[in-house]
């Protein structure tokens, strides 16, 4: 302590016994103005020198930072070993605005009255403008030697704020030691109170290692890891300057028209995605007046939506709220959601698939429909308006398409007002099944931004899904999403099985940009990441509706109306899925065999018309009603129900019963995200302490497993719904359960919602969405397909259409030239589409494609150039290509992927001359292979082996796509053990690439017979070194020869341009698999021009890619244009000729146009003169350089 300064020694001296915790402190501070400064200041004492400053920077303002961490002293005092603790110690501190360096003012509430209500939700007492506030910290949140950050907002007090405990940075053995660290970085201290660690900070801690840490906005994105010997990795966190267009059906508003035609909004609490928070958002969707879900009204009617004239009133309306409307027509929007999205989705998203629905009903659009429904559905004629057929429609006449178009239709009306609203950097987060084809819409336009879209809705398995017409168009735009999110993994399972099975692409866990894994599907290049997390429900706002006087009303006389008795709640939409009539049943079993209960129990059972459930609707009313008068005739006020609107049944009121029931009931077949079990639990908080323990029996949950809720709401009773008994068996449980297990019941329930709320909910899904691996330049992604069927394709940097100009240039301009041609898919029509042709192909029961006379004539004419080597690299066997490819002089092949090598020759007609890549003596191997995949072939249904000369396979593509796909893991595990002492190659290729398992020789592929025939082109001829070479394939199969050929040609570019200016090269993109090819040196020059290219825009190996086998038909045949025009153009030189001479290696010295007198004097006349042609006038000479220069601009024409 000698070196320190006096100060230090003080301080040091003061804190001795004191562990010390490192704080930063962060405020956001929205209103301050120019000229101004921030500084943090302790409320016990506010002297001007303790003051700390704050500081910002242009990425990122408005938030204000210390410097550095300040030291936060925590005395600890021990007795007896014992840490004595004081729960009630609080840091108060508060914040000064310094104008031009000078003291101006103490924060007040109107520093951020813009934000106040984006931070509690709008229902937090506000305190009066200009009142001093303080800001408070409860001690007991910090620990010795942790590092925190506080974030604040300037001018609001109320509440606690945000504190982000981060992982230590550096351990301190004792007050000395950090006094010095903080004496050399002249770090200011704050010394506060005594306060111990909680137990639940050790859960809060990050834990280092390559897990993400979540944090949420407003906090700084906390370090990982500090430590020197682990690299630091890029934390994911959301910041003020992230803008966020949240999209969905209906905006989370309520508009109020008056009577003078005014129009105000407010916010609807009790939807899920009104939920505020400090990003710039911007929501987006249509507006919902007095319940409006599309239909058309009559007259005056509010069905018929907001007036036209009458529409910049409610946007200026919602200007304030940062809701922006998308106006639908109100037909379209009622054949979107009544007819598709309720009459088709959600039935088939429940697992319903309607195969044997009766043609009557209201659905049938029959005269007599209305007759059958009673007068006391006037709400019902208001829906019947809308001229849509509800309910299952498949085969009916047609009528998907146009409810199909009706869909796409409103889609398109979201895209639009989204990509007026969009900011680049905007993340896009979609809700709802409405907006399944939104992303495909949206990647068009704008494929840089980050799309996630979630469903609120369970999602089917496979085999109820594959019944929509439409399944894979709905598929794909989901999959042109970033994210997909969904609120158990259940339902993500069964998304990814139907990626799986009806789109045949491969899922697993792929890492992010943060060093962990995500779950995420492969598609086209991208990795769409999949997240299951679920909501949860907002505290404040339940607990500020419980307290309001209407509510404890009602729920006095709830209670007083159904006095001593124990009072189950429900509350339900009016349709089967809910499975309303499952619970009676069981009530009815339950007063059956214990009747002793009968008149101490009452079930209020509130019903929610659900008049868009058309005939679901009606069958579902009558039949609970029928039940409901039954039990009650039985055992009279057993049953309480009530049928009302969904505005009869806002949050007030059904806070309102959920208090003053003591069991809530969700029986449902078939469910979603559904609140109502979370909220009851909120309610029933108080029933945890020792004073809101009135002596009932309340708090339980009776939850089907069938909801969502059931896997997050570990406290409740689980019923299968469908077991009547087990339902009957959860009401004698909830009335007989002994007090402490109630009490555990109801703690473990409400772990959940009191620890994941809708707002951790909301920006843990949009951590994962912005640390979504997505490159910001547009030119990274491509889109393929028409229509629906549009795809975004990830593809490397660069990745273009294959230039024909460019590879004919190159082409004309060297002397050794090099082309690689795949086979099938590349200069021939592909057999291979369809799993059937490939059978009858293997079977040989079907006779394979042919090239046409137009091909063969242009690989004839580029195999007469001396200066070409043309080879046919093909998977197929030896005779295949012989039969079809032996009669082209100086064409060589090589079949079964390289094993085979038949090198040009100039006879023609005769048997070829072969020769193998790798020594292939011992055969045995073959037999052993074969005896074992007729094994996995006789328990696997579809699957089947292919034998060729070199190799076998074991086919599984058209086999069920999992079990295949488990069977061939299997097969190949089995295979790698018994022929582990062969000299073979054991791969396996997915569905996407055939679905195979094949055995081959090891060491052939496309890649290594490449690089053999370069080391091998002096048996051709003596032409030097390679300048040109063209490499074209297809698939999987040929990646290998366009990744070796890609690599040969960037060497011999550093080569050449390292002379130049020795500049680095961009490097290869990682779809390339490395190899060693500088055994190729040697027989390359260093002016190499390298194409490689794939049929089909699809990312691959290759630089380039052409768009079918017809594009490559025309590529070769301007080849040979260039090669006929040289012939006839011999001696003459073109302007661009001169110059592309100069740029290149040295050439033969030009034949020089002599004038007609130095050429006579020169060779003794016009009769002596050599074969080269002379331009014999101006006009001749003039117009061969016009004729070449046209030939340069377009090598086709």
């Amino acid at each position: 302590m000698a070196n320190l300064s006096p100060q230090s020694k003080r301080e040091i001296k003061e804190t001795e016994g004191k562990g010390l915790a490192q704080v930063t402190f962060r405020v956001r501070c929205e209103q301050i103005g120019h000229g101004e400064s921030v500084f943090l200041s302790q409320a016990d004492n506010p002297v001007a020198v303790n003051r700390i400053p704050l500081f910002t920077t242009a990425k990122s303002y408005p938030w204000y930072t210390t410097r550095t961490p300040l030291s936060l002293a925590i005395p600890i005092t021990k007795s007896s070993d014992m840490v004595i603790i004081n729960e009630d110690l609080l840091y108060r501190y508060r914040y000064a605005i310094y104008r031009a360096g000078v003291f101006h003012r103490w924060e007040n509430l109107s520093d951020g009255s813009d934000i106040e209500d984006f931070r509690h939700h709008g229902i937090i007492e506000r305190q009066p403008i200009g009142a001093l506030g303080v800001h408070q910290v409860p001690m007991r949140l910090f620990h010795a030697g942790e590092l925190y950050t506080v974030n604040d907002v300037l001018g609001i007090t109320v509440g606690p704020p945000d504190i982000d405990h981060i992982k230590v940075r550096q351990k301190f053995s004792s007050v000395s030691s950090l006094a010095r660290k903080n004496s050399s970085n002249s770090a200011a201290s704050l010394y506060g109170l005594n306060a111990s660690r909680p137990a639940s900070s050790s859960a809060m801690s990050d834990s280092g290692g390559s897990k993400k840490k979540v944090g949420f906005a407003p906090q700084p994105a906390p370090s990982h890891c500090y430590d020197s010997c682990t690299p630091m990795k890029q934390a994911v966190h959301l910041t003020s300057s992230d803008g966020l267009i949240v999209v969905s059906a209906f905006l989370p508003v309520h508009l109020t028209r008056s009577e003078n035609g005014e129009w105000s909004a407010d916010w609807d609490y009790e939807a899920l995605l009104s939920m505020q928070t400090h990003l710039r958002v911007t929501r987006v969707g249509t507006v919902k007046w007095r319940g409006w879900h599309g239909n058309v009204g009559g007259g005056a009617s509010s069905e018929s939506g907001v007036p036209v004239d009458e529409r910049h009133k409610v946007e200026a309306a919602l200007r304030h709220f940062n809701c922006v409307p998308v106006w639908v027509p109100t037909n379209l929007f009622g054949e979107m959601y009544n007819g598709f999205c309720k009459g088709v989705l959600w039935p088939i998203l429940h697992n319903v698939a309607s195969v044997y629905s009766s043609p009557t009903g209201v659905n049938s659009g029959k005269p007599d429909a209305q007759k059958q429904i009673e007068p006391y559905d006037s709400d019902y004629a208001e829906y019947s308006m809308d001229d849509v057929a509800q309910g299952p429609i498949h085969g009916d006449g047609g009528r998907e398409g146009e409810l199909w178009a009706a869909f796409t239709a409103v889609n398109r009306y979201f895209t639009d007002v989204i990509i007026q609203c969009f900011n680049e950097g905007d993340l896009i987060w979609i809700h709802g099944f409405h907006l399944m084809i939104l992303p495909s819409f949206l990647t068009r336009r704008i494929s840089m931004a980050k799309i996630g879209i979630f469903f609120h809705t369970p999602f089917p398995s496979s085999e109820i899904f594959r019944t929509l017409w439409c399944r894979e168009d709905l598929l794909r735009g989901m999959l042109n999403a970033d994210q997909v999110g969904f609120h158990l993994f259940e339902y993500a399972r069964h998304f990814l099985t139907c990626c799986r099975r009806l789109l045949g692409l491969n899922y697993g866990m792929f890492p992010d940009s943060s060093g962990g894994h995500n779950l995420a599907i492969d598609t086209n290049g991208r990795h769409v990441s999949v997240t299951s997390i679920h909501a949860g429900v907002e505290p404040p706002v339940l607990h500020q509706v419980l307290s309001h006087g209407s509510t404890i009303e009602r729920v006095d006389s709830i209670r007083s109306q159904f006095q001593g008795k124990v009072i189950f709640a429900a509350i339900d939409r009016m349709e089967s899925l809910k499975g309303i009539p499952l619970k009676l049943i069981a009530l009815e079993r339950f007063l059956q065999r214990c009747p002793e209960w009968a008149g101490k129990i009452v079930v209020v059972q509130v019903g929610i018309s659900a008049f868009e459930r058309g005939d679901d609707y009606t069958k579902t009313r009558k039949e609970v009603l029928s039940m409901v008068t039954n039990i009650n005739d039985r055992w009279p006020k057993t049953v309480q129900f009530q049928e009302c609107a969904e505005s009869e049944m806002r949050l007030q009121q059904r806070m309102a019963l959920l208090k003053a029931a003591d069991v809530v009931m969700v029986t449902t077949i078939r469910d979603g995200l559904n609140l109502i079990p979370l909220e009851f639990t909120i309610a029933h908080l108080d029933a945890l302490r020792e004073r809101g323990r009135d002596g009932r029996k309340r708090g339980l949950c009776i939850l089907s497993e069938f909801s969502s809720c059931t896997r997050v709401m570990r406290g409740a009773l689980h019923v299968n719904p469908w077991k009547i008994s087990e339902i009957a068996t959860a009401f004698y449980q909830a009335l007989t359960m002994s007090e402490d297990e109630r009490m555990r019941r109801v703690s473990i329930a409400s772990e959940f919602v009191t620890r994941v709320t809708t707002q951790r909910w909301a920006l843990a899904v949009m951590l994962d969405l912005k640390g979504v691996q997505k490159n910001e330049d547009a030119g990274r992604y491509a889109g393929a397909g028409l229509g629906l069927g549009f795809r975004l394709l990830g593809m490397d940097s660069g990745f273009n259409s294959l230039d024909a100009n460019s590879v004919a240039r190159a082409y004309r301009n060297a002397k050794s030239r090099l082309i690689l041609l795949d086979y099938g898919g590349t200069i021939l029509a592909n057999d291979n589409l369809d799993g059937l042709q490939r059978f009858q192909f293997v079977k040989k029961s079907r006779p394979p494609s042919v090239p046409k006379d137009r091909l063969m004539s242009t690989l004839k004419e580029l195999c007469s150039d001396t200066r070409n080597s043309v080879f046919v690299v093909s998977g197929k066997e030896r005779h295949s290509l012989t039969k079809t490819l032996c009669h082209l002089p100086n064409l060589g092949l090589a079949a079964e992927h390289g094993m085979f090598v038949s090198w040009p020759t100039g006879k023609v007609g005769g048997k070829r001359r072969w020769e193998t890549l790798v020594p292939n003596q011992d055969q045995s191997w073959r037999s052993i292979a074969i005896t074992i995949m007729e094994v996995y072939t006789s328990r696997t249904h579809g699957s089947y082996i292919e034998e060729t000369e070199m190799k076998v396979l074991w086919q599984y593509r058209d086999a069920d796509p999992e079990f295949g796909y488990l069977q061939s893991r299997e097969l190949e595990d089995h295979l790698s053990n018994v022929l582990r002492g062969f000299a073979v190659d054991i791969l396996h290729g997915g569905v996407e690439e055939g679905g195979y398992v094949e055995v081959r020789p090891k060491g052939v592929n496309k890649g290594v017979v490449s690089m053999h025939i370069i080391k091998n082109l002096e048996k051709i001829a003596d032409r030097g070194r390679l300048e040109f070479a063209l490499v074209i394939g297809d698939d999987h199969c040929d990646e290998p020869m366009l990744s070796v050929m890609r690599q040969i040609g960037r060497r011999a570019s550093e080569a050449r341009f390292g002379m130049k200016d020795g500049q680095p090269l961009a490097p290869l993109p990682a779809t390339i698999a490395q190899v060693d090819v500088s055994s190729c040196d040697g027989y390359i020059s260093t002016h190499l021009q390298c194409f490689t290219s794939t049929v089909g825009k699809k990312p691959s190996a290759a630089a380039n890619y052409v768009n079918d086998v017809d594009d490559v038909h025309e590529l070769l045949e301007s080849l040979v244009k260039v090669t006929t025009r040289e012939t006839v153009h011999s001696g003459f030189y073109s302007v661009v000729d001169l110059k592309s001479m100069a740029d290149s290696s040295p050439r033969p010295a030009l034949k020089p146009v002599l004038s007609m007198g130095e050429l006579y004097s020169s060779q003794g006349g016009f009769d002596n003169q050599s074969q080269t042609r002379v331009s014999v006038n101006l006009h001749e000479f003039l117009g061969t350089i016009e004729q070449n220069d046209e030939e340069e601009e377009d090598i086709f024409f």
